[in-house]
């Protein structure tokens, strides 16, 4: 099949496209913060229990971690730029649907909805390595990779500002209107490519993802709720077990897998992933542990006694020094390698973590101790598209990113879990209310800051590769070009 012309010949060049789909990452990102401040009214506004409330989260999670890979494989099959499109589509109507909503249910299906979109962000790296000269790839693929966290620091505070000053469904309405905008930005500017492979779309193998992940993500997110040791708490953990193990037997047998398991258990692609739970955990750990040390009233003895969107704008920082540091991981992978990179990205966070832990005094200190570990994010998140597709053929270079971005999900989750149950059971009374207590702080960090470590232990055993994409010198086989074939 004859490969794409790249962009970089194209009026309007790359430069328009990389920053187009650069936005679709962060408005997409937004989705897993735009609910956030409206926690504590959810059960007012939607009419229900604190625990059903809950859902309008959880839902929004779980759909993105199951369509990562599903948005993916239909991309690599019948075109990234029109599954793209669709996915911004999705996102939209969902919006629409919590905007036009008042009750829980239609607000939960809308969630999911937009949760769906998720999958725009690896969609737009395997775009960018089939449209992008060489010379651009690297620093494209490394700000595209960190526009998920970018969206989720600037979406904390800007979801702060709508909440406050306007009725709560103008939050989906603005998410709407983004969506709209991308959805023209994208069928203007994103040239049309023909599919790189060919075969059928898994069912089963969907199916059957969904259901173990779904099981999976449930187990992790809501298991604090009913009770790790409960019934159905094991039950849903031992479901995931037994449907994964059935799904993955019959992955290897089918023709056109939804996943190519045999790619994924090559040594690289496996650890890389294994990084990507690690670092979800490092980036999700902050967003948990900072707001509560910045909005706890100052009669704590710890607390700094901020408003939500005050708190928002401390952490917003992160956000701009992940897309700041974009450009240096690119250059870092393209002289050392990818895994140097991702090396020193969980370095970076485990130092931040452990910097934070002297850094709880002030507002000023716990910005700079969160943009250390936001820096570090940046850094791994950026590296990462580098090493799967150095080491997938470029026919399954959606799929394999969607992949990666799910265990980046399975991070995010599980560091939500572990945190929460940290913080819930070592807490401080004040006045009427039970907050966790500074010791529960600094716990939850040291557990954040370990996992990092062991970031760093299993980076430490992928296998060198030469200077990725755009290296002056880079050998052809580094990473393959559309219609070309890895080394």
């Amino acid at each position: 099949m004859t490969p794409p012309t790249p962009v970089g010949a194209r009026p309007g060049g790359s430069g328009l496209v990389v920053a187009v789909l650069a936005l679709c990452g962060i408005v997409v990102s937004l989705m897993l913060t735009l609910v956030v401040p409206l926690v504590p009214e959810l059960p007012r506004l939607l009419n229900a229990s604190a625990s059903d409330a809950s859902w309008v989260i959880t839902a929004t999670l779980l759909a993105a971690a199951v369509c990562n890979p599903v948005s993916g494989r239909l991309g690599d099959l019948y075109g990234k730029r029109r599954v793209l499109l669709w996915s911004l589509a999705v996102m939209v109507a969902g919006s629409v649907l919590c905007a036009l909503s008042d009750g829980l249910v239609p607000v939960v299906a809308g969630r999911v909805l937009q949760g769906c979109a998720i999958g725009v962000i690896p969609l737009g790296i395997s775009i960018m390595r089939d449209e992008l000269p060489p010379e651009r790839l690297g620093s494209a693929m490394a700000l595209m990779s960190a526009t998920l966290g970018v969206g989720g620091a600037i979406g904390l505070p800007l979801a702060a500002y709508v909440a406050q000053r306007a009725d709560w469904h103008a939050l989906f309405w603005m998410a709407a209107v983004l969506g709209t905008v991308n959805l023209l930005l994208v069928a203007a500017v994103v040239p049309k490519a023909p599919p790189l492979t060919s075969g059928r779309f898994d069912v089963p193998g969907a199916l059957g993802l969904t259901a173990g992940l779904t099981c999976l993500l449930l187990a992790i997110t809501k298991g604090g709720d009913w009770g790790w040791g409960s019934g159905l708490t094991l039950g849903l953990f031992t479901g995931a077990v037994v449907i994964l193990l059935l799904w993955g037997y019959m992955e290897l047998r089918v023709r056109d897998p939804l996943v190519d398991l045999r790619t994924t258990v090559r040594r690289q692609v496996l650890l890389t992933n294994l990084a990507s739970v690690v670092v979800g955990f490092g980036m999700f750990g902050m967003s948990l542990v900072l707001p509560q040390l910045l909005q706890a009233p100052t009669a704590s003895g710890y607390g700094l006694g901020l408003s939500l969107f005050e708190a928002g704008l401390c952490l917003a920082p992160g956000g701009l020094f992940m897309m700041l540091l974009s450009p240096l991981s690119a250059r870092i992978t393209r002289r050392w390698g990818p895994k140097v990179s991702l090396m020193l990205g969980t370095v970076v966070i485990a130092a931040g973590y452990a910097a934070t832990l002297g850094l709880m005094s002030s507002a000023i200190q716990v910005v700079i101790g969160s943009s250390v570990i936001a820096a570090g994010v940046g850094l791994a998140y950026a590296a990462m598209p580098a090493l799967i597709m150095t080491a997938v053929p470029a026919s399954e270079t959606a799929a394999a990113n969607g992949l990666n971005a799910l265990m980046r999900s399975i991070g995010t989750s599980a560091s939500s879990a572990v945190i929460s149950v940290v913080l819930a059971h070592m807490t401080i009374t004040v006045g009427a209310f039970s907050l966790p207590s500074l010791r529960g702080l600094q716990v939850a960090l040291l557990i954040t800051c370990g996992v990092a470590t062991l970031g760093v232990l299993i980076t430490h055993f992928i296998p060198g590769r030469p200077p990725a994409v755009g290296a002056p010198g880079a050998r052809s086989g580094t990473l393959a070009r559309p219609g070309g074939s890895q080394a």
